[in-house]
């Protein structure tokens, strides 16, 4: 995929194969409008499909003055199943976007030191990275996405092709269906 076949829009750039996917993702988080995002795919994200990180450039920036990656593989393989980018139904991508933009939202508020904190712990502890996993899981519930989280946790759970140690790494580390439901209905009776 060449990465100059992309849309700038609002101080985002996103390839123009998944340009629908990541506007409406990104219109659950007006919060996000000012922040610079640019989602690109890159070679080589160890055990996952995504990534959302701060550009480092923009590390040691003001908090409201840094900008972010969303990093994305074209290919992906899990367990040495192949997926494609364009193979992933849409529901299943807005989903897995508005998941890497939860993570936006936790890093937004972060000082740089707080963020070199929270990135050590992050590849050290999995107590840690699950509670940042369900973190970013419950910002995208919280904003909307609840139903597109769900059909990504059904794409890889119903998946028959991917093993039991896989999925059980996915039901330990993020919310599961049940308590994303739960916090949908809660959201309902707030309003």
């Amino acid at each position: 995929m060449n990465q100059k076949d992309s849309l700038e829009f609002n101080n985002k750039t996103v390839p123009d194969v998944i340009w629908r996917e990541a506007y409406i993702a990104l219109s659950h988080y007006p919060e996000l409008k000012n922040v610079p995002i640019e989602f690109r795919f890159k070679k080589n994200i160890k055990k996952s499909f995504m990534q959302a990180q701060p550009k480092v450039g923009d590390f040691l920036k003001a908090k409201g003055k840094r900008s972010y990656f969303v990093n994305m593989s074209e290919r992906f393989s899990i367990e040495g199943k192949e997926f494609d980018l364009t193979n992933v139904a849409s529901d299943v991508l807005i989903g897995w976007i508005g998941h890497e933009l939860g993570h936006i939202m936790d890093y937004r508020d972060r000082s740089a030191l707080a963020m070199a904190w929270f990135g050590l712990r992050y590849i050290t502890s999995r107590r840690y990275l699950k509670e940042a996993e369900r973190a970013a899981d419950t910002y995208a519930v919280n904003h909307g996405l609840g139903e597109y989280i769900i059909a990504t946790k059904d794409f890889i759970l119903n998946h028959a092709d991917l093993s039991e140690k896989y999925k059980n790494r996915i039901k330990t580390l993020y919310l599961s269906q049940e308590e994303i439901i739960d916090l949908v209905e809660e959201l309902k009776d707030e309003d």
